[in-house]
């Protein structure tokens, strides 16, 4: 496997556990009093945001062309810093 798969898989991998940290903040989101719930709802609904944002770099990074791979990778590392920051401010809030 070359570095470029490994390093999509890894953060396919990573995403896959996002996905499985909102469906956990889904379950306690419908357990929640209807106070709360909206809380929830917007901390679900911008840790989905930010999902989605991670989603769509890694589709750029994956139909970058081999040449251009460096120089994706590089913005994917920067923006995949903030997005990830982000996701886990949102999910400390749940905690």
């Amino acid at each position: 496997m070359s570095q470029r798969e490994e390093y999509i898989e890894k953060t396919k991998a990573k995403l896959d556990q996002w996905n499985a940290e909102i469906d956990k903040m889904q379950a306690k989101m419908n357990e929640a009093e209807a106070e709360a719930t909206t809380e929830y709802r917007e901390q679900l609904d911008q840790m989905r945001e930010r999902r989605d944002e991670a989603e769509a770099k890694l589709k750029e990074l994956r139909e970058s062309s081999d040449d251009a791979w460096t120089e994706v990778k590089a913005g994917f590392d920067k923006a995949w810093d903030n997005i990830s920051d982000a996701f886990d401010n949102a999910m400390a809030r749940f905690r």
